[in-house]
């Protein structure tokens, strides 16, 4: 079956709804739709079933259509209340190109009276084939200078029908020459361009024949042709060209005719008639919009022709061809947009009235900060305004009717936002609507609610021993984020007490300015770390507050000189000493061990023999304090000899005691048993000895391995202090000397018995101070006693050495005078 012969219909939406009146009657709508051409006698509905009206009853009823144009394409069955086609119906007749094509009927149905409307759509089909107003169309291209690529405007083919129905797509017959480009406009419109691929040459063809064929999106789809022929001509090499290839201009609705809305510019390389331009519209510009404005040629000025209603448009696409006066004549081409805009020429007036200039940054919620007053000379929606108000604010707008107060909506923090730009912006309801728009400042004042917060988390101090009172030790600094008298700060020593003493006689600080000076003098050998607390304060009310920790790290002088605890000697620092006279060289005579209360440097000790005439009988080790003979005695000799001995630490100035050892020859030497009382009270068995010996090397040991261990995990820690970096340093290069400085050895007598113990603490680039163990020769048993190490350093103690800038645990050569004595 054909198109016109199409009989299908379909109830499209059936809306029924009836009111009952005080006088009988009853409305109420019904919807049909219908495809255009349907034949006569086509059903449309059955309006007496739709509207529920019994077949008896329908010769009763009498329904009928009311108006002459209903009446002209339907009727109505009296026998089957059917609505049926009159006559043939053209939708483009009725409709145009409208997307929608409704009809507006009224039923009426008496006994009793009804009133219904009804509504048929017409539905189109595809009963148009697309058409050109032109069958033939001629295009001049100019030979050579025109290069592949360019594109000439084509004609766009019409068609009556809309939707899928309409053109859809366009299609050029094949040519090596030229190729076919579509666009679609934003009205749904495709554009045909013709597009040159390769140069043309009018010596080799001077004519191209296409044929553009315009083809609909209906079943089946319909066609329409036209005939292009393009002539190819010379000479003319310079197309015009625009400055811009888009322009966009916006109107105001209701501008007087003649009002010059954009001017073009448009140039021509070429002189003479070559160069000499004209402006005009293309054919991609629609009819209506070449009403609506008019070009003038030779300026190029696009002006108002008729008034331009926005309600009805407002939105024009003109295309623009600029076209020159050679032979053949060449055109450039420009899009132009024109935008309409409505009229709506008051914008709202804001005025903000501030209750208070500063707010305190404890403002509660909901505190009105002013008042806004708004006001639009327009009226209707022009005139209605809607206020807002910069967003992230701690601020909002609260309105009762037409008054407005702006309200704290948030919490303030004057640190973190001492004030607040606030832009309120007021908008009427206008179409566009019109904005105003004002800035308001409003400053936070600030409320004592921040602490004071020290730079850093914990200070250092270092200071000499003996060092005069005032010195200064170190500067603490703090901050705080309030302002005014809020920031103001006062620093003072939390007190306590060290040592049963208070802090305050140790050290004192500057209230202002966060200096600490000494109070008194200190002695490193009774106090090596001082912790006080630092507490700062604001002036605010109430006043806020905090603490830090100061450590405060006592280093050590050149101030003890050493001391001589073994063997046996007088006041006057005199030893006497027997040895044989059938003595050989190397005799060890006699040990001198001595310590120094000092520690690093201060504590290293050299022994020296300053009397010269002995220097070819005797020596004495510079680091164990061995004396020894150097040869063998002859009768004839001296019965005595007196050796001075200068025992010097290794301080800045050096410090050193002088000891004198009276050495007698004697034909049998009787060695005798150290007496207890020598060194302790207490006496131990021979057979204790290799345990205390076994003791002092794991003392030792677990020192070396604890103070090992207090570096490492402060090079892993990566701390602020100053020493940090140079404590991370012993790893690598720096490691094996120290494990190197501690060398124990044991020294036997001839018969296999122990003799002493030493255990050396090596400097590097130095032979190595002996701290000795000593036995007594005898292999006889004997008592044995055992000295506590003198000043040996506890394990805090170490720590707290680590943390003065490792100078006691960088430094190889600073290691203390310690000795252990059996």
């Amino acid at each position: 079956m054909d198109n016109k012969g199409f009989c299908q219909c379909w109830k499209w939406q059936v809306v029924c709804f009836f009111l009952l009146c005080s006088w009988g009657w009853v409305s109420g709508q019904l919807r049909y739709s219908i495809v255009e051409e349907s034949e006569p006698g086509t059903l449309v509905g059955n309006v007496a079933q739709d509207l529920g009206i019994k077949r008896a009853e329908l010769s009763q009823r009498r329904i009928h259509l009311r108006s002459e144009q209903s009446q002209q394409y339907f009727s109505v069955n009296q026998d089957n209340g059917g609505l049926v086609v009159k006559e043939r119906i053209d939708r483009e007749s009725l409709c145009g190109s409208s997307p929608r094509c409704l009809l507006q009927l009224e039923v009426v149905a008496e006994n009793p009276l009804e009133l219904i409307s009804l509504e048929i759509e017409i539905l189109d089909i595809n009963d148009n084939s697309p058409t050109f107003s032109s069958k033939d169309r001629v295009v001049e291209i100019t030979e050579v200078f025109i290069t592949p690529g360019a594109r000439f405007a084509l004609e766009i083919a019409k068609d009556l029908d809309v939707g899928v129905n309409g053109v859809s797509q366009y299609t050029l017959n094949t040519n090596p020459y030229f190729s076919l480009s579509v666009k679609t406009h934003k009205d749904g419109t495709l554009i045909p361009q013709l597009i040159l691929e390769k140069v043309l040459d009018r010596e080799e063809k001077q004519e191209h024949h296409l044929i553009l064929t315009a083809i609909d999106g209906g079943e089946p789809a319909r066609s329409g042709t036209c005939r292009i022929t393009v002539l190819v001509l010379d000479i003319n090499d310079n197309l015009p060209v625009f400055n811009q290839s888009v322009y966009k201009v916006s109107i105001r609705e209701n501008l007087p005719l003649k009002t010059v809305i954009l001017t073009l510019n448009a140039t021509d390389q070429d002189d003479g008639a070559n160069g000499e331009i004209e402006f005009s519209f293309d054919d991609h510009t629609f009819e209506s919009a070449k009403k609506l404005f008019a070009l003038n040629q030779q300026t190029g000025d696009i002006y108002i022709n008729e008034l331009i209603d926005f309600e009805e448009l407002n939105f024009y696409e003109l295309s623009i061809k600029a076209e020159d006066k050679g032979l053949p004549k060449l055109e450039g081409n420009c899009i132009v947009h024109v935008e309409v805009e409505d009229v709506n020429d008051n914008p709202p007036e804001i005025t903000f009235s501030s209750v208070t200039n500063n707010i305190p940054e404890n403002a509660l919620i909901g505190t009105v900060v002013g008042f806004i007053y708004v006001n639009d000379k327009d009226s209707g929606k022009n005139g209605e305004i809607r206020l807002n108000l910069s967003p992230n604010v701690p601020f909002r707008i609260r309105s009762n009717q037409n008054r407005y107060a702006l309200v704290t909506d948030g919490d303030l923090d004057r640190e973190e936002t001492p004030q607040y730009t606030i832009e309120l912006t007021a908008s009427d309801l206008g179409y566009p609507p019109l904005y105003s728009k004002t800035s308001v400042t409003l400053r936070v004042s600030d409320i004592n609610d921040n602490a004071p917060l020290f730079t850093q988390s914990t200070y250092n101090a270092f200071i000499k021993e003996n060092s005069d009172p005032g010195t200064l030790l170190c500067t603490v600094s703090a901050s705080d984020l309030d302002e005014g008298v809020n920031s103001d700060l006062v620093y003072s020593i939390v007190e306590s007490q060290i040592d049963g003493s208070s802090v305050s006689s140790f050290v004192y600080i500057h209230s202002n300015d966060g200096n600490i000076y000494a109070q008194r003098s200190f002695d490193y050998e009774q106090i090596q770390v001082l912790q006080i607390t630092i507490k700062v304060e604001d002036s605010g009310s109430p006043q806020l507050s905090s603490t830090v920790p100061v450590f405060l790290f006592i280093l050590d002088t050149n101030d003890n000189p050493p001391t001589l605890l073994y063997p046996e000697h007088s006041e006057d620092l005199i030893v006497q000493e027997r040895i044989p006279k059938s003595t050989s060289a190397g005799y060890l005579v006699t040990k001198l061990s001595a310590v120094d209360l000092d520690s690093g440097h201060n504590a290293w000790l050299l022994f020296t023999l300053i009397h010269p005439i002995n220097y070819s009988s005797f020596q004495v080790s510079k680091h164990t304090g061995e004396v020894r003979t150097i040869r063998g005695f002859q009768e004839a000799e001296n019965m005595e000899h007196q050796l001075v001995i200068s025992i010097s630490d290794q301080g800045s100035p050096p410090l050193s005691t002088t000891v004198t050892v009276l050495v007698s020859m004697a034909d049998e030497v009787i060695v005798e048993r150290p007496k207890s009382g020598d060194f302790l009270t207490n006496s131990k068995p021979p057979s204790d000895m290799t345990l205390y010996l076994i003791i002092s090397l794991v003392a030792i040991s677990l020192v070396s391995l604890v103070t090992f261990i207090i570096l490492l995990v402060k090079c892993l820690r990566k701390d602020s202090y100053d020493w940090g970096s140079s404590c991370c340093l012993l790893g690598g290069s720096q490691s094996k000397p120290y494990t190197d400085q501690y060398q124990p050895a044991l020294y036997l007598n001839t018969d296999g018995t122990l003799k002493y113990m030493e255990v050396r603490m090596v400097p590097p680039g130095s032979q190595g101070q002996s701290y000795q163990t000593h036995l007594p020769p005898a292999p006889e048993q004997q008592d044995f006693s055992i000295v506590q190490p003198v000043n040996y350093p506890q394990l805090k103690d170490i720590y707290q050495e680590a943390s003065s800038e490792g100078e006691s645990l960088n430094d190889p050569n600073n290691v203390s005078g310690n000795v252990i004595v059996l």
